[in-house]
């Protein structure tokens, strides 16, 4: 058996440190990643005015980071299937369809939840 990794504080130093550059490669390298941190930088600060309860503020604020999760997620499929070749192969074109869903059903999430709660605010 080989020599285990970090343990304890030094392994979640490093984790904190790869998180980082998988922040800043996102950052760098994905437009949509980018556009939806703006959204971010938005939709949360609106979300304290428009909740009127904590769970409100909850599903609102957090339908935000799923979008964030999502499109992380989708990024690291492309950069893998993009990493392996530039030829085209019907699971390589599944796997980023896949990933580019998994955007898409949060994005509608996103909208579902912040209409309910407009709704409920306003109507």
């Amino acid at each position: 058996m080989g020599k285990p990794g970090k343990t304890g504080i030094a392994r979640v130093i490093d984790a904190f440190g790869y998180s980082m550059k998988g922040f800043a490669a996102s950052w760098k390298y994905e437009a949509a990643f980018r556009q939806e941190v703006g959204l971010a930088v938005i939709l949360i600060p609106t979300a304290f005015w428009l909740a009127q309860t904590h769970i409100e503020l909850i599903l609102l604020i957090s339908s935000v980071f799923w979008v964030l999760m999502a499109e992380l997620a989708n990024s690291s499929v492309e950069a893998v299937v993009d990493r392996t070749g530039s030829e085209r192969h019907e699971l390589s074109g599944r796997a980023k369809d896949i990933g580019s869903a998994l955007v898409f059903v949060s994005l509608t999430l996103l909208v579902i939840v912040w209409s309910i709660v407009a709704f409920n605010r306003f109507w």
